[in-house]
Order: structure tokens, then C-alpha cells, then sequence
């Protein structure tokens, strides 16, 4: 494939190494000093484009693809206020996008064994569920987007739960996330229940960011020649 990378830090450099290694062609590497490469003519070159920037350029690429007619992969993280507003304006355009917070295969099964957890746990009154995250110190947004997902999927399935706030709580009513800035820490993400008696605890840790940019990297892969909206579940048939 040729692909077009949306910011082009250490994730996207990452990305570049991993396609590189499939066999896909870098058409266009677009950073800050480069941003006139988001214009019509050059994206559409690209027959996927990934993108990987900030919370607040996010949206305004997004369009860009969709302006351009280019399937997008987007694991910017911070912007999902108007993730309904990117829904509508795909569909009405007939394009592709592909979002996750997190695209480690590892973290995506992780999404499931917390989602079953927490169904699990949902009679279990004397357990008190919270959440710890860990990124380096480069990190923008808190807490993380992947801890968002993980937040949303208990609050789903615990009835006590009624929101989540970043920092520790005892209300009964909210999930506590605690987010830490540490370096290096390319992000652990750990799921405690706590009770009198015991605790239940489950955890990922990634490595290195080489997870994330492979999974980036399949999911442009599946998405080419795709019209609609998915998530990393929709690439893996979870």
C-alpha cells in the first residue's frame, strides 16, 4: 500500500518501520513544517493514511482525509467530543475511518478480559473497583485514551458506577483513575476490585510502542478498500 503518516514523532516513526517492513510504501511523512501535505492533491495519492498527532489537529485532519477521499486509521487520543460529528460526516461522505484508543493487539484482547470482568464482578457488593494508569512524560492527555475505553466498558457493566473522575475518590458512586507521568513508560494499565477480604487485579504493560504501530499498521491493512466505520473489534473479530 501507500500510506501517508499523519504526524510524524516517535509513534509515527514507529508505524514507518513496521510498514516498511511489510512491504508498504511512505508516501508522504506530514509533521508541523509539512503541513501543506494535507491538502487534496497530495493525500489523495495515498491509498491509507495513519494518523497519529494532537488533540487539537485531530478533527481538522480527519476531514482533510475524508475531503480527500482516503480510508483513516486514527489513534489520536483527547478529541472524542466530536467522534459523533466524525461518524455523521463519514457516513455522509461514504469514507473509511478507524479509530482506537489503543491498537496493541494485547490491549484489545485486554478490552475484553475487562468488560468480562466487570460483568463478573457487578453482584460482588463488597468490591470497590479503580483504575491506575502509567505514560511517559510526553503524554498530553489524562487520563489516557485507553483508560477511557476501560472506564466506559466498567461503567457499562457496574451499576454502582455512575462516572468516573482523574484522581483518587471515595465515593462509592465513581470509578477513581489515577494517572502518573513517568519516563520511559509507553503505558500500563492496571484494573484493581478491592475488598476486605481480597483484591482482584489485572494489568497490561507494553514493552515498547513496536505494539501499537504493528497493530496500527493491520489495521490499515484491513481497512483499505473498506467504506464505513470501525474499531480495532472489527479487525480482530472480537
Amino acid at each position: 500500500m501507500k500510506i501517508a503518516l499523519i504526524g510524524y514523532g516517535k509513534m509515527g516513526k514507529a508505524i514507518e518501520a513496521i510498514a516498511q517492513s511489510r512491504g508498504h510504501e511512505i508516501v508522504h511523512r506530514i509533521d508541523i513544517n509539512s503541513s501543506h501535505l494535507l491538502e487534496k492533491e497530495h493525500l489523495s495519492q495515498a491509498d491509507v493514511a495513519i494518523e497519529f498527532t494532537t488533540p487539537e489537529t485531530a478533527f481538522s485532519n480527519i476531514l482533510k482525509c475524508f475531503d480527500a477521499n482516503v480510508p483513516l486509521v486514527c489513534g489520536t487520543t483527547g478529541w472524542l467530543e466530536k467522534l459523533p460529528e466524525v461518524k455523521a460526516i463519514c457516513l455522509e461522505k461514504h469514507q473509511a475511518f478507524l479509530y482506537a484508543s489503543n491498537f496493541s493487539i494485547g490491549v484489545n484482547i485486554f478490552f475484553e478480559l475487562n468488560r468480562r470482568l466487570a460483568e463478573l464482578m457487578a453482584p460482588q457488593k463488597a468490591y470497590n473497583a479503580s483504575m491506575e494508569e502509567i505514560h511517559h512524560t510526553q503524554k498530553k492527555d489524562a487520563p489516557s485514551g485507553t483508560a477511557i475505553t476501560l472506564a466506559e466498558q466498567i461503567l457499562e457493566k457496574l451499576p454502582a458506577k455512575t462516572g468516573w473522575v482523574n484522581t483518587e475518590t471515595k465515593d462509592p458512586g465513581m470509578l477513581g483513575i489515577v494517572s502518573k507521568r513517568e519516563d520511559p513508560a509507553p503505558g500500563t494499565h492496571t484494573i484493581h476490585y478491592s475488598s476486605s477480604i481480597d483484591d482482584i487485579t489485572i494489568t497490561h504493560t507494553a514493552h515498547s510502542r513496536e505494539g501499537f504501530a504493528a497493530g496500527a499498521v493491520t489495521a490499515a491493512e484491513w481497512l483499505k478498500g473498506k467504506k464505513g466505520i470501525f474499531t480495532m473489534k472489527d479487525v480482530l473479530s472480537l
